[in-house]
C-alpha cells in the first residue's frame, strides 16, 4: 500500500482501537501481529520530525508580507504541532512538528459528525530588544481548554504539554512573527475528536493541533479605532445549561447569520442578549464587553453562558489597579445605553472601544479617544504583552 509523501502536506489520522504505529519506509504497521484491514491501515499517520524536513525555503523573514497593512486573515506558515490521545488511555503521547498542511479525517470522525471539538487563541509577540518572543498567560489557555474538554467529554493535554507545544510552534515559525508593534503571531490550538464513530458517543481518539498565522488588527477599523455594534434581538448566542461558557467550535457558526446581517448594515459586530429575559447583555460574537459609568466598570458575569476571556480577566485586574470599582454582574440593556464608555476585549480584538450601540432602531453614543479608560488599559496591557513594561504580575512567558 502506497504511503503519501509528506511533501503533499496531507496528514491522515484516526484511531482504530489499537496502538498507533508510525509509517516507516513504505510499510504500514498496525500495532499488532498479523496486520490489519485496509480501512484500519488507511488512517495511520506519518508526521516527520522538524529536523527531517527541508527548510531551504525559510531564509526570508515573513515572505512578501506587507507588515504595515496586516489584517486578521490566514497566512499559512511553515509548521504545525500535532499530538494524539486514544480515549482508552486518556493520555496524550509526545507530540511533534510537521509541515503546515491539510489534515485527513475519517468521514465518521467525532468532530465532523457531532462537533466534538474545542479551540483556543493566543498570541506571540516579538520583543523590542530582539532577544526573543513573548507569550501572554498561555497556561490560562491550557486550563480553559481543560475545562472545555471536561464539558465535551474529551481528554486534554496537561498545562505543561500545552505550553511546550505552543513554544515549539512559535520557534518553528519565528520568521512569521511580525516586527515589534506591527502585529503578532496568532496561535490556534485545536482539540478534536478525530477517531471514527457512528453512534452518538465520545470519539475513540483525539488529536491536538496547533497552527499559527501572523495577524494585525481584528476589526477593519484599525488599532483602537472605535466600532459600531448592533444589539441582536432575534438570535441568541447561548442558553443556560448549554456550552456558551466553553470554547467549543459549535458556539461559533451559529452566530454567523446575525453577524453577517449586521455587517451588511455597516456594523462591526453584534451584541447578544440573554435568552431567558432578553434584557441582559452577554457578549459580542467573539469578545467580552465592559461598560463604564463614573468610577465603576461592569462586565457581564461568566455564569455558564459567557466565555471567561483571558484578556477580560486581565483587564479586570488592571482596572482595579487603577482604582476603579469592577463589578462582575448582570448588565442590563439600560446599563449599556446609559454608560459613559463601552469597550470589548479578547485575544483577537485586544481592547477595542465602542463608539455606538444601536438598539431597537436608536443609536447610543459613547466616549472614545485618547483620554479614555479603554485607551489607558490598552496601553498598559500591550506594554506588558510586548515586554515594553515590567511584568509585575508574572503574566508573560519568554521564548528565547
Amino acid at each position: 500500500m502506497a504511503v503519501q509523501s509528506s511533501a503533499r502536506r496531507v496528514l491522515p489520522w484516526a484511531w482504530n482501537g489499537q496502538a498507533l504505529a508510525r509509517v516507516s519506509g513504505g510499510a504500514l504497521g498496525t500495532g499488532r501481529s498479523g496486520g490489519g484491514s485496509l480501512l484500519q491501515s488507511r488512517w495511520q499517520s506519518s508526521l516527520p520530525q522538524l529536523g527531517r524536513v527541508d527548510r531551504s525555503d525559510e531564509e526570508n523573514t515573513g515572505g512578501d508580507i506587507d507588515w504595515d497593512n496586516l489584517g486578521f486573515g490566514l497566512t499559512p506558515t511553515d509548521y504545525m504541532y500535532v499530538m494524539r490521545c486514544p480515549q482508552a488511555s486518556g493520555v496524550f503521547a509526545r507530540g511533534e512538528l510537521s509541515r503546515y498542511g491539510n489534515v485527513e479525517l475519517s468521514p465518521s470522525s467525532g468532530v465532523l459528525n457531532y462537533g466534538q471539538g474545542l479551540f483556543e487563541g493566543l498570541k506571540a509577540y516579538r520583543r523590542a530588544d530582539g532577544a526573543g518572543y513573548m507569550l501572554f498567560r498561555p497556561e490560562e489557555n491550557a486550563r480553559r481548554m481543560q475545562a472545555g474538554a471536561e464539558r465535551m467529554c474529551m481528554p486534554a493535554p496537561s498545562v505543561e504539554q500545552f505550553v511546550h507545544a505552543v513554544k515549539q510552534t512559535v520557534l518553528a515559525n519565528t520568521r512569521w512573527v511580525p516586527p515589534q508593534g506591527k502585529g503578532a503571531l496568532y496561535i490556534r490550538p485545536l482539540l478534536i475528536g478525530s477517531g471514527a464513530i457512528l453512534g452518538l458517543a465520545p470519539a475513540p481518539e483525539y488529536t491536538f493541533v496547533i497552527y499559527a498565522s501572523p495577524v494585525g488588527t481584528y476589526f477593519k477599523e484599525g488599532i483602537m479605532s472605535a466600532i459600531h455594534l448592533l444589539v441582536e434581538e432575534e438570535f441568541h448566542r447561548a442558553m443556560p445549561g448549554g456550552t456558551g461558557g466553553v470554547k467549543t467550535i459549535t458556539n461559533y457558526a451559529p452566530v454567523l447569520k446575525a453577524q453577517m446581517d449586521a455587517k451588511s448594515k455597516g456594523f462591526a459586530d453584534v451584541l447578544y442578549l440573554d435568552s431567558v429575559h432578553k434584557r441582559y447583555v452577554e457578549e459580542a460574537s467573539s469578545c467580552n464587553l465592559f461598560v463604564l459609568k463614573g468610577g465603576t466598570l461592569a462586565t457581564p458575569a461568566t455564569a455558564g453562558t459567557i466565555l471567561p476571556g483571558i484578556t477580560r480577566r486581565s483587564i479586570i485586574e488592571l482596572a482595579r489597579d487603577r482604582g476603579y470599582r469592577v463589578e462582575e454582574r448582570l448588565v442590563s440593556i439600560d446599563d449599556l445605553v446609559g454608560a459613559d464608555e463601552v469597550f470589548c476585549t479578547g485575544t483577537a480584538v485586544g481592547v477595542t472601544p465602542v463608539s455606538t450601540v444601536t438598539y431597537k432602531g436608536t443609536r447610543y453614543e459613547f466616549r472614545t479617544g485618547e483620554d479614555t479608560l479603554s485607551r489607558k488599559l490598552y496601553d498598559t496591557l500591550t506594554s506588558i504583552q510586548m515586554g515594553l513594561a515590567e511584568d509585575k504580575k508574572g503574566w508573560t512567558v519568554a521564548i528565547d
